[in-house]
């Protein structure tokens, strides 16, 4: 068994979700995490004042599935974002760890 984990943009979640039970994947984790990486943030406004944003929302995945289903799995998590690969988010986290 193995257990993949992958951190995406929230917007990209249903294609995620779509693509992986197309693979075959029958269950996952969904979770709502913050953080950072090259973005450092961003600054807004609120009534009036500067706040710094610098934990952004994002999404993490966790699929524990056996070894023949990984390479699968992983392609249809990369697949939503081979669309924009040029753009500056393009690149996911994804980590795999034997069980």
């Amino acid at each position: 068994m193995t257990k993949v984990e992958a951190i995406i943009q929230n917007s990209k979640l249903e294609a995620v979700k779509s693509a992986l039970q197309e693979a075959g994947v029958e269950g996952m984790t969904v979770i709502e995490v913050r953080g950072h990486g090259r973005q450092k943030g961003h600054t807004e406004f609120y009534r009036g004042r500067e706040y710094s944003v610098d934990l952004i929302p994002k999404t993490k995945v966790e699929v524990v599935l056996p070894d023949s289903m990984v390479e699968k799995a992983v392609h249809a998590i990369l697949r939503p974002r081979n669309r924009h690969a040029s753009s500056v988010n393009s690149r996911l986290p994804v980590t795999v760890a034997s069980l």
